[in-house]
């Protein structure tokens, strides 16, 4: 039998020509039409991309842990489970970075196309299964963004910036205070100073000098 022909030098092989698969899609094939079918889905993924809002979020790359049960129904896919999600971000009072991990619920029904649910539904408000695969990275996504905070805290009772030097007041003693002057009586406070500095100039032991001398 001949031998097989050698790839020429350079060229890339079939595998490498083929594009990865991406891991928040599920292949539906084992789980197959028949309603009442289950299977379990356990992962651990990385985020595709930066999922949150400006002060936190998912960062890009992060581990999400998924912990999912597929149910074929009549009229599509039920997804249930459990999501593990790690967020990092910058507290809304003190601006002290924080970390933590969100413990999410997920249900969806993702519709079978042709069926009375996606047909019946519209394009926003029902997901719907792209061939034999499901794509699981959206319902993650808005589920993780719709329980984010819009002001996070590091903690329940964090005090925020002292307005006038700008440090954590957390880490500031309980008498920390600033001098203030109300603007409108600036300038009679530095007169007084000024008179406060020339009456100890005047005081005995100091020098002046005698403009009739000059």
């Amino acid at each position: 039998m001949p031998a097989a022909p050698s790839p020429r030098p350079g060229a890339a092989s079939p595998d490498a020509r083929r594009p990865a698969a991406d891991p928040w899609k599920v292949d539906l094939r084992e789980l197959g039409r028949r309603a009442g079918s289950m299977r379990d889905w356990k992962k651990t993924i990385p985020a595709p991309e930066r999922w949150g809002i400006e002060l936190i979020g998912v960062p890009e790359g992060a581990p999400v842990e998924l912990h999912l049960r597929l149910e074929s129904v009549m009229e599509g896919v039920l997804v249930s489970g459990e999501v593990d999600a790690p967020v990092t971000g910058q507290c809304a009072r003190c601006l002290e970075p924080l970390s933590d991990t969100l413990h999410l619920h997920v249900q969806e029904l993702y519709a079978y196309a042709g069926s009375t649910t996606e047909a019946t539904s519209e394009e926003d408000e029902v997901r719907r299964i792209e061939g034999e695969r499901l794509d699981l990275a959206p319902l993650v996504r808005d589920t993780v963004v719709l329980t984010l905070p819009l002001a996070p805290t590091c903690t329940p009772d964090c005090a925020g910036l002292c307005v006038d030097c700008g440090e954590r007041l957390d880490d500031l003693p309980a008498d920390h205070s600033h001098e203030v002057i109300d603007p409108r009586w600036a300038g009679l406070a530095a007169r007084l100073a000024d008179q406060t500095d020339s009456a100890e100039g005047s005081q005995p032991g100091s020098t002046r000098t005698n403009p009739e001398e000059n």
